[in-house]
């Protein structure tokens, strides 16, 4: 969804991109479900949506690997900052105030001092919950020359390992430091594990390691296959064991959803060419990918308050239509607003 280095569409990054900005509709459209009774076919199919849909973020992760650590595509620290970053954090602040504005609205609270408080909680990024992909954004751009080194320099065993230590400590370790024997673990070893937001630049390079060393298909579709049976069985299980949601295996790094997106990834890039329509379609939905992230929660705002949620009729076609709604308004959102050319440039 984020910014792209301009020398020719791919293919692979449109199909990705245009999966994953419908997954986060799905996944935002989804929450309202989950309030079903435990257990109940409803709620089965609210988790089910959920689950389906949790490789979408690092999927835009490995796309920004795809993009922006190939070695044949210049990236100066000029442009990575004044281009880049500037544009993401400018997007990001404007879109937080939007958000603070509209809550502001439909409260009915515009005072000077609400007001002076939304702008307080903008500038230290207490900013709408999805808008902490930009928050990860803006660390891993800063990163990308030190990954560059990697991805320039580095051979396939040399990248082999750097994944090999990232997903031991970024993906691994988070998945099962809540279960013993590693709840026995105290001190420095409680440090090995890596944060979100260092662990997803850990995407970026497997975006660009499955670009340029393809997996076969059927690897592709095993590893998507066992993902989404452990995301989706582990969250039923630990779910009805708990007696209420337990999102644990929906984390961004744990093993299945990397699973998942590793194998979803590898299928969607194995794609040698797509009909007509079919990449118009992606290559529109990619363009407005971005756009779409940044505006879909103001649909779903509005279309709750109205009294849509992903309940109506039922959860099975209910989430995915309240998504689509979404998508649709956020497109709606990025045709208008393409049309300005300072708007386009920096704020979607």
């Amino acid at each position: 969804m984020q910014t792209t280095l301009r020398q020719g569409r791919d293919v692979t990054v449109d199909l990705v991109k245009a999966c994953a900005i419908l997954g986060v509709a799905v996944i935002h459209a989804a929450t309202g479900a989950y309030q079903n009774q435990l257990g109940s076919a409803g709620w089965y199919s609210a988790v089910a949506w959920g689950s389906v849909s949790r490789a979408s973020v690092p999927l835009f992760l490995m796309c920004t690997g795809v993009l922006f650590l190939a070695p044949e595509k210049g990236l100066s620290g000029k442009k990575l900052w004044l281009r880049y970053i500037l544009r993401i954090g400018v997007a990001m602040f404007f879109w937080a105030l939007v958000y603070k504005f509209y809550h502001l609205a439909v409260s009915w609270n515009f005072t000077a001092e609400s007001i002076t408080g939304a702008v307080k909680e903008v500038l230290f990024f207490q900013h709408e919950d999805h808008l902490y992909y930009l928050h990860m954004v803006l660390l891993i751009y800063a990163f990308l020359p030190l990954l560059r080194l990697l991805t320039c320099h580095g051979d396939k065993r040399l990248l082999q390992y750097a994944l090999g230590l990232w997903f031991v400590l970024g993906i691994v370790y988070p998945t099962v430091q809540s279960y013993w024997p590693f709840t026995l673990l105290a001190g420095v070893p409680l440090q090995w594990m890596l944060n979100m937001s260092y662990a997803a630049m850990g995407y970026c390079l497997l975006g660009y390691y499955l670009k340029k060393y393809p997996i076969r298909r059927r690897w592709g579709a095993l590893s998507l296959g066992l993902g989404l049976a452990c995301v989706f069985g582990g969250t039923v299980l630990s779910s009805l064991r708990d007696g209420a949601l337990n999102t644990k295996f929906w984390e961004g790094m744990s093993v299945g959803v990397c699973l998942m997106t590793a194998g979803l990834f590898s299928l969607l890039a194995s794609v040698q060419g797509t009909g007509p329509r079919l990449g118009a379609a992606a290559r529109f939905l990619s363009k407005a990918s971005f756009c779409v992230y940044l505006s879909h929660m103001l649909f779903l705002h509005v279309l709750r308050a109205l009294g849509l949620d992903g309940n109506w009729p039922l959860p099975v076609v209910g989430v995915p239509l309240l998504a689509l709604l979404t998508v649709l308004g956020g497109l709606v959102v990025y045709v208008a607003a393409s049309r300005v050319p300072v708007v386009k440039r920096w704020l979607i």
